[in-house]
């Protein structure tokens, strides 16, 4: 089941891309992929007064940038994998949307900045650039992750009449069944749920017995886990069924405000991934991500890897 086809994997220093480098060649061999390894400058020279010494200047710094990355690539570098090197220079994420978009990838892999400021969080300003406005999915590695991948956790959101979150679940499984088949991982499957208006149901306002209302809660939970039975199910029957067989997903089907349940399952079964969307309206530039999903990755410590819909619209042109 390959899943990526034309990866790009944005590097910064040696160290902490080590681990990203080899998930990326893996993930080229695993997919039959292409691979492209990129870096990105911010041009110091740009205010000098000499436009020849900045000419020179600039050019003596992309070309070390460049060698370095070939040396990366030498200790990790198969046959059959062909690893394109290019150094970008500008700001880091609007080059490497710019690069997405001139050059058609499908995934964009990178190492988790390490954020400035006393707020505790994974991401650091290029990172939260990205999950709003990369079009593609993006993988952010911790630099602690560990490879092999252990345990994969997928998060499905329910909104059945929607034909975006629908297109967006379905892409949520395509990635986490290839990768936890190429892992050779655990994978869980998360969906958080509400009864509407419990709360008020509750309230002296209505009429309403604690019973009733304890059977309202327990009829919405058995409605949703058939949801996401079926939801699996039906994937599977299209997909490939063996291999969702093998797999055999865990279902979380938990009563709970997504910000809250999504972060704690993932503590909960150890994943060493969270595979989400990023759900924001569609079709609309400068509309780019959901508060759920920003809440939920603001309190993440493990790598993440997301999604958007279908018809998202980045505001950055080529």
């Amino acid at each position: 089941m390959n899943r990526f086809s034309n990866i790009l994997l944005v590097v910064d220093t040696e160290a902490e891309s080590a681990v990203a480098l080899h998930r990326a060649v893996a993930l080229a061999r695993n997919n039959q992929a292409s691979l492209t390894l990129a870096s990105v400058v911010e041009d110091p020279f740009s205010e000098l007064t000499s436009a020849a010494q900045a000419i020179e200047l600039r050019g003596a710094l992309l070309s070390e940038q460049r060698e370095r990355l070939d040396e990366m690539i030498v200790s990790v570098a198969e046959p059959e994998i062909g690893i394109t090197v290019n150094v970008l220079v500008g700001k880091p994420f609007i080059e490497i949307i710019r690069h997405v978009l001139r050059h058609d990838h499908d995934l964009v892999i990178k190492c988790a900045e390490d954020p400035q400021g006393a707020v505790r969080t994974l991401f650091g300003s290029t990172d939260m650039h990205l999950l709003r406005k990369c079009p593609c999915p993006l993988w952010i590695i911790k630099s602690t992750e560990q490879a092999p991948i252990g345990r994969i956790l997928a998060a499905l959101d329910y909104d059945p009449e929607n034909m975006s979150t629908t297109a967006l679940n379905r892409q949520i499984l395509e990635m986490s069944t290839s990768l936890a088949l190429s892992e050779s991982c655990e994978l869980d499957i998360v969906h958080a749920w509400r009864l509407a208006y419990e709360s008020f149901m509750r309230s002296p306002r209505t009429t309403l017995s604690k019973a009733e209302v304890d059977e309202m809660v327990a009829e919405e939970a058995r409605d949703r886990r058939r949801w996401l039975e079926g939801l699996v199910t039906t994937y599977g029957a299209k997909a490939e069924k063996d291999a969702m067989n093998y797999l055999n997903p865990h279902l979380h089907v938990l009563n709970g405000h997504a910000t809250q349940v999504v972060p704690t399952t993932a503590r909960d079964v150890g994943a060493d991934l969270v595979i989400m969307g990023t759900l924001g309206r569609t079709g609309v530039a400068g509309l780019f991500m959901g508060n759920t999903a920003e809440n939920i990755l603001a309190q993440l410590d493990c790598s993440v890897l997301t999604t958007k819909p279908p018809g998202f619209e980045t505001p950055i042109s080529s």
